[in-house]
């Protein structure tokens, strides 16, 4: 083969996906990390009954799934209190929200987001033919809704709020919702990306996202789950979307026929009934994340107050200095260059890691050791 001398003379993307910023990878080393704090997944591997159920439907893997996971669309509807035509289902809720906005964007539409917030966001509007329209977040790392709601125009044909904000760990509550709700014209679809929501600590959220009541007061409203975090099966693609019957429609009418496989179908509909593992993997990140903000803002370093399964340091300049000493010591995370680091939670051992690594900074040593890692621990 030989290289194409002129770029003239072969195919060319279009020019806004040229322009995009490719998805970030984890800040790691060299050497395979002890840690794997980058992803925001869940460390423990799926209850026995879950595996037993995704290896049954391998062994049947020479046959089709249902035609749109209908056996999946089923099961999160009862685990929803909904009717299945409110239900889609697919490779992930980043799938899903990429046939949504398929779905609705025409040329020259606009998709309002908040940012810093999930960097797939800007790349799958640009994706569907849209143009996104970033608001920046507050000081306190939450979503600046008035503002996000100010941005609209007559080309905005959706919003996305994440809560909590992916990588700020911030949300918002009930009531700030409803009336952002109120605010946004009923012709703009308000998605809200609920992917973390499980970690959000019950004893201290005193106005939590009562999603359901939402849906039926709000036809626009489109709510995105996973089972890629608490769930624990990130490595099986599989999410859903809850929304009017009529906007589910035009989703699952885009889907490609068979939108999961057969194994994350299987090991999704036998998750929902394991609460037990799953409520024991959200109580020991919840527990983490406690023990290490304390050590943080003990070491006088910035921590965003967090409802999701990691932390946000805005460390700015600093951003890069800190995810090395991280790599150093084999602890992989995430690095914003010059903005900030996200640590996922979870990992046995993390707290204690991340205390010797401020210690080997020169930012001042904690003492003793923080609790938190033993539960981890005792949770494996």
């Amino acid at each position: 083969m030989h290289a194409v001398s002129s770029t003239s003379d072969h195919p060319r993307a279009r020019a806004a996906i040229q322009a995009l910023q490719p998805y970030s990878r984890a800040f790691a080393g060299e050497v395979a990390p002890d840690y794997r704090s980058s992803s925001n997944e869940a460390p423990w591997p799926p209850p026995e009954s879950v595996v037993d159920a995704a290896v049954t439907a391998v062994k049947n893997g020479n046959r089709y799934p249902t035609l749109h996971a209908d056996d999946l669309i089923d099961a999160v509807a009862d685990a929803n209190d909904v009717t299945p035509g409110w239900v889609a289902v697919g490779d992930g809720s980043l799938s899903l929200l990429t046939y949504l906005l398929l779905a609705y964007i025409n040329r020259g539409d606009e998709v309002v987001h908040a940012w810093r917030s999930y960097e797939a966001y800007p790349i799958t509007i640009v994706a569907a033919g849209g143009a996104a329209v970033p608001v920046a977040n507050s000081s306190d790392g939450t979503h600046d809704l008035p503002a996000m709601a100010a941005a609209v125009t007559d080309h905005t044909v959706a919003i996305i709020v994440c809560a909590p904000n992916n990588p700020t760990g911030a949300t918002v509550g009930h009531a700030e919702l409803v009336e952002f709700l109120g605010s946004v014209p009923p012709r703009v679809i308000v998605i809200l990306d609920q992917a973390y929501a499980d970690f959000a600590d019950t004893q201290i959220d005193n106005d939590p996202v009562r999603a359901q009541e939402l849906l039926e007061q709000h036809a626009n409203l489109v709510i995105l789950r996973t089972f890629s975090k608490s769930y624990g099966l990130a490595g099986l693609r599989v999410g859903y979307l809850l929304a009017n019957p009529a906007i589910a429609k035009q989703v699952k009418a885009i889907q490609p026929p068979f939108p999961v496989s057969a194994p994350a179908i299987a090991a999704a509909i036998v998750s929902l009934a394991e609460s037990d593992a799953r409520r024991r993997t959200i109580d020991a990140v919840i527990h983490q994340r406690t023990a290490l903000t304390a050590l943080l803002r003990h070491a006088n370093l910035p921590v965003i107050d967090s409802a999701a399964n990691f932390l946000w340091l805005p460390l700015a300049e600093r951003a890069e200095e800190f995810a090395s000493a991280c790599s150093r010591a084999r602890i992989a995370v995430r690095c914003f260059t010059n903005e900030g680091v996200r640590i996922s939670l979870g990992e046995p051992g993390l707290v204690e890691a991340v205390r010797q690594v401020i210690e080997s900074q020169a930012s001042p040593p904690t003492s003793g050791r923080v609790a938190g890692d033993a539960a981890i621990g005792a949770d494996q």
